[in-house]
């Protein structure tokens, strides 16, 4: 059996054993499509394959995924350039293996699809299987694929591919499942030749790791035995539970993380008015706007302005001067013509350039973004208790007041996307951190092509 490929950096075995890695090694071929800095050859390598192209138009990422991986002295590999020009290998290949460009199917992206000249390149995949056949491939894209907005579209995709000669299976996995505190999931695409085909392919099963944040970031302390208290779902929401709660959320719980939002209420949302300094009346009438503003008697937005005279209905013996010491102090500002808003009126703007800030013992910090986020990282943790005000109070005095958080800085990301210690990111921190949030998450790739690879034990592939 081969190892990893010759020239590539020795692995580090104390980073890939959480990851459930059992360094199983299996023989076949690969080419990388839409490389990237290479989060597919990380896992591929891993499993004992043999990269014989990669694909990659993106300057600055081949700059990274060739200083990581291509000893051009010792490596026979080819740099195959634009996949739209890609035609038939020089050699035969057993698997062939990509991230496909996912904007056209996120919000990010203004979900164009096939609209988009990104999308279309899955018709230059669709041609690169037709005339290399390989005996295998794995696509990976975003959760926005398989979105009912873009149902017909990914019917094409996997009616292409199936008629190419494949038996084609696909499913979301989320990177948490397989040992990383992200909250990332990503559609994965898997064909096997039917000429080749033995069994049916079954997805990897969760690992049930139960990483958590702090493992992953520098500079971040836990605070070891921190038990959550269970707290009636009544108290921390009232009557109703908000439905955006995800799987990380429990509804007995405190959350593990504090929002930056002025539009917006919850057991730990921070507002502006929680960290500048204001009077309990002025506080009262932030509220009464924050419960009123979307009402649908004031506006058909979602968040509307409210005039002088509809706060005086709502707030006894307002005067003007008040709201103008919320206005002089950049809470509030005035539409002409239509009243009073908040200066922070957008969620994901956050407050003073933060949105997010996760405590070190939280479950998973939300997607990776190739366009960042404005989330941060708690560098000490609080310790739970029962009430939602005495935590609020005690995440600002201990940790916003004295500055303990930090951003994530590109090795935390890579770190969250599993890629190991020893690979070289860019050296320019916007770069490597643009790289990192479009990248694959490895431990996922590499459970995902063990599935696949363990199906024909035995056999050269």
């Amino acid at each position: 059996m081969q190892g990893v490929t010759e020239g590539v950096k020795p692995i580090q075995l104390n980073f890939f054993k959480p990851f459930g890695y059992n360094f199983q090694v299996f023989n076949f071929t690969f080419v990388d499509l839409f490389s990237g800095i290479g989060g597919f050859r990380l896992a591929l390598e891993e499993l004992g394959g043999k990269c014989l192209g990669y694909s990659e138009i993106n300057q600055e990422s081949i700059k990274v995924y060739e200083k990581n991986f291509v000893n051009h002295s010792q490596t026979s590999e080819t740099y195959l350039g634009d996949i739209t020009k890609i035609d038939k290998f020089p050699w035969k290949v057993d698997v062939i293996v990509g991230g496909v460009p996912c904007q056209p199917w996120s919000v990010a992206g203004k979900l164009q699809g096939f609209e988009d000249k990104r999308g279309k390149l899955w018709f230059d995949v669709f041609r690169v299987i037709k005339i290399n056949y390989p005996k295998a491939f794995i696509f990976e894209n975003v959760k926005g694929l398989v979105d009912p907005i873009h149902r017909d579209s990914f019917e094409l995709i996997i009616d292409n591919l199936q008629n190419l000669g494949y038996s084609v299976k696909a499913k979301l996995l989320n990177a948490y499942d397989f040992g990383l505190p992200q909250n990332r999931e990503r559609v994965f695409i898997v064909g096997i030749r039917n000429d080749f085909f033995r069994q049916e392919f079954v997805f990897p099963e969760p690992l049930k790791l139960q990483p958590k944040l702090y493992q992953f970031i520098s500079d971040v302390k836990n605070s070891p035995g921190l038990a959550k208290a269970k707290i009636s779902s009544y108290i921390l929401f009232g009557e109703k539970i908000p439905r955006s709660r995800n799987r990380f959320q429990k509804d007995d719980e405190l959350n593990d993380f504090f929002v930056f939002c002025d539009t917006r209420n919850g057991h730990t949302t921070i507002h502006s008015w929680d960290i500048i300094k204001t009077t309990p009346r002025e506080k009262m009438i932030c509220h009464t706007i924050l419960r009123n503003r979307r009402k649908k008697k004031y506006g058909e937005k979602d968040g509307n302005p409210l005039s002088f005279v509809a706060l005086a209905e709502l707030i006894p013996n307002l005067m003007q001067g008040e709201l103008d010491k919320l206005v002089k102090k950049q809470i509030l500002r005035y539409v002409e013509n239509k009243g009073y808003e908040f200066v922070n009126s957008k969620n994901s703007t956050g407050i003073h350039g933060i949105y997010r800030i996760f405590l070190p013992h939280s479950d998973i910090i939300p997607t990776l973004t190739a366009t960042g986020a404005k989330d941060y990282v708690a560098k000490v943790a609080i310790a739970d208790c029962k009430d939602p005000e005495e935590y609020k109070q005690r995440f600002l005095k201990e940790i916003y007041q004295k500055k303990k958080f930090k951003p994530l800085s590109a090795r935390d990301m890579a770190n969250l996307q599993g890629f190991p210690d020893w690979f070289i990111i860019a050296d320019k921190e916007d770069i490597a951190k643009q790289q990192l949030g479009n990248a694959v998450p490895v431990p996922v790739v590499y459970h995902v092509a063990k599935s696949l690879l363990v199906l024909f034990r035995g056999l050269y592939i």
